[in-house]
């Protein structure tokens, strides 16, 4: 089978047939995607501090400047560790990188957006994070089963996979409660 490098990684890939439209999400995409969910999560968890003044703006702001930063940091590690490389590794190649990380940014917009309607009072804080923690650890279940089934698993291998993946926003739930 042909394989061809990743446009941000030097990692092969393997290639589609030519009939086949370019669909499958690349390993850079699926890492990154369930990175930002839990680093969303985590971050609005910790920063609804009972017995502080509530400012969702804030904290929206904060969980989408830590998930551009992430994104842009782990972007950044890549060309650090391919500067050796045959290609030099020029700056094309690293601003690639860092834009092929934009799932980070993307998971954490539904995170982001929950917290903004809090400012107007149409609920509380709490209740937009609490609502983020759930809405994140069911995203995460189904990006769980969905790349399992991408990967060609079958109906019992993609739940198993995705209920392994909801275990990690039920952590976060739990230890939010616990902390609280």
């Amino acid at each position: 089978m042909h394989h061809r490098a990743h446009r941000a990684h030097h990692f092969p890939r393997p290639a589609s047939p030519r009939w086949a439209p370019d669909r499958q999400p690349s390993e850079t995409a699926l890492f990154s995607g369930v990175y930002g969910l839990v680093l969303a999560s985590a971050l609005a968890a910790a920063l609804d501090a009972p017995g502080e003044a509530s400012d969702p703006g804030s904290d929206a702001l904060w969980v989408l400047l830590t998930a551009l930063a992430s994104a842009a940091a782990h972007g950044y590690a890549h060309v650090v560790a391919h500067r050796v490389s045959e290609d030099g590794g020029d700056a094309g190649v690293g601003l690639r990188a860092m834009l092929a990380e934009w799932p980070v940014v993307a998971a954490a917009a539904p995170t982001v957006v929950l917290l903004l309607t809090a400012v107007p009072a149409w609920w509380t804080e709490a209740a937009a994070v609490n609502t983020a923690l759930v809405l994140n650890t069911v995203l995460l279940a189904g990006w769980g089963v969905w790349t399992a089934h991408r990967a060609g698993r079958g109906r019992a291998a993609s739940l198993r996979a995705g209920a392994t993946d909801m275990l990690i926003g039920l952590v976060i739930i739990l230890a939010n409660a616990l902390i609280k």
